[in-house]
């Protein structure tokens, strides 16, 4: 359904069982990274209505995933750990050349998100199925359903304001231009890396 080229090796769920309180400060700038996402679409987007009312709705969503991790790192006994820079955007966010139209740079960043949302995804299906805690895997399930509709929205809105043949063609390169990041991360107890 996702469509990713490349697969996270099932041995980082291992590495993240033995760093939940890395990977729930992670997992909590990943979703305040999301909604200042949508906030930036709405800032920089405004002439499209029906995206505007989405986002909306996505940053406040997004705003609660945040406060579910971190009261899950408060009930844990921690504290928020200090925000780290996030290596698979970074050099995700290097496929498309800079510039071009409005309606060109719009597109780009749709398929960005709906890429990292897609990631995140994969992701936390994985942490659903092999979590030993299974407080914390029924989380990440619920997380995961949230991830695949955020996925499919961005890549909806993509097709809907950009050329569907040359969206298209985008997306599948892009997605192949992640394989690529992707053989490089999965060693640390990151959401995307």
């Amino acid at each position: 359904m996702l469509g990713l080229k490349l697969p996270t090796d099932p041995r980082w769920v291992d590495l993240v069982e033995k760093n939940i309180d890395e990977i729930l400060t992670d997992h909590a700038y990943c979703e305040q990274k999301a909604a200042s996402t949508a906030i930036s679409l709405i800032v920089n987007f405004p002439e499209y209505p029906d995206l505007v009312t989405e986002m909306v709705a996505l940053s406040r969503e997004e705003m609660g995933h945040f406060k579910m991790v971190h009261d899950r790192i408060i009930a844990r006994g921690k504290t928020l750990g200090r925000y780290r820079k996030d290596e698979y955007v970074i050099a995700l966010m290097k496929f498309f050349p800079k510039g071009g139209n409005r309606t060109t740079q719009l597109v780009h960043r749709l398929l960005y998100a709906a890429l990292i949302e897609a990631r995140s995804c994969e992701r936390f299906r994985l942490l659903s199925e092999q979590l030993t805690d299974k407080n914390l895997a029924d989380f990440y399930h619920k997380l995961m359903i949230s991830e695949a509709g955020h996925y499919t929205m961005f890549l909806k809105f993509a097709r809907q304001y950009g050329d569907r043949e040359e969206v298209d063609q985008k997306w599948q390169d892009l997605l192949v231009y992640e394989a690529e990041i992707m053989k490089d991360l999965g060693k640390k107890e990151t959401i995307h890396g």
